[in-house]
């Protein structure tokens, strides 16, 4: 897939994050990742985008952690500021710059995969949490599977993830990408 191609994968990911978003009633229900209730989850997604912008920028991990700001109340209108933001700086990046962050330095591209795998896999986890539809469409589980299933050996390892999921070898994509991830959606919420 091209940098243009996982921009469009970025505004996608972000647009379903957001309809489920909306749909919250209780900030306090629990999620897939025991250590977090919704609340957690959509902090952590946020401040994940709260980096993008410093991060493209040309800023040190520690430079861009200097800048980052506390995260209001309204969470919902904290997405909107951090998610438009991060959109914006993504759109004018070159792909082959080069990010600090906080495992190694890589392209912008790469580290754009990596955001918006994060944002799809985060999506499921609050679809679930909050009872939304856990459908995340082909396009989205296609592309967070280019990226995931080839780190399938060190994803465990990077303390990021639980365990991998067994499930069968023709279980649909979005099964084998969440399995791989540590989840599991055959269980029932």
């Amino acid at each position: 897939m091209s940098f243009a191609d996982w921009l469009q994968v970025q505004q996608q990911a972000h647009a379903a994050f957001r309809e489920r978003l909306t749909l919250i009633a209780d900030w306090s229900a629990p999620t897939p990742d025991i250590d977090w209730d919704v609340s957690d989850l959509v902090r952590h997604v946020i401040e994940e985008q709260q980096w993008v912008p410093l991060l493209l920028a040309g800023r040190t991990v520690g430079e861009a952690r200097s800048r980052l700001l506390p995260l209001g109340d309204d969470l919902t209108a904290e997405w909107e500021r951090y998610s438009a933001a991060a959109t914006l700086a993504w759109a004018s990046v070159d792909p082959d710059a080069i990010v600090n962050l906080s495992y190694d330095n890589v392209p912008a591209s790469a580290y754009l995969r990596e955001q918006a795998s994060d944002v799809i896999v985060h999506t499921w986890d609050l679809s679930r949490a909050i009872g939304a539809d856990e459908e995340l469409g082909d396009p989205l589980v296609e592309a967070a599977w280019t990226v995931f299933a080839p780190q399938k050996d060190t994803l465990q390892a990077s303390g990021l993830f639980a365990s991998p999921v067994p499930v069968p070898d023709d279980a649909p994509l979005q099964s084998r990408l969440l399995a791989l991830t540590g989840r599991d959606d055959r269980v029932a919420a």
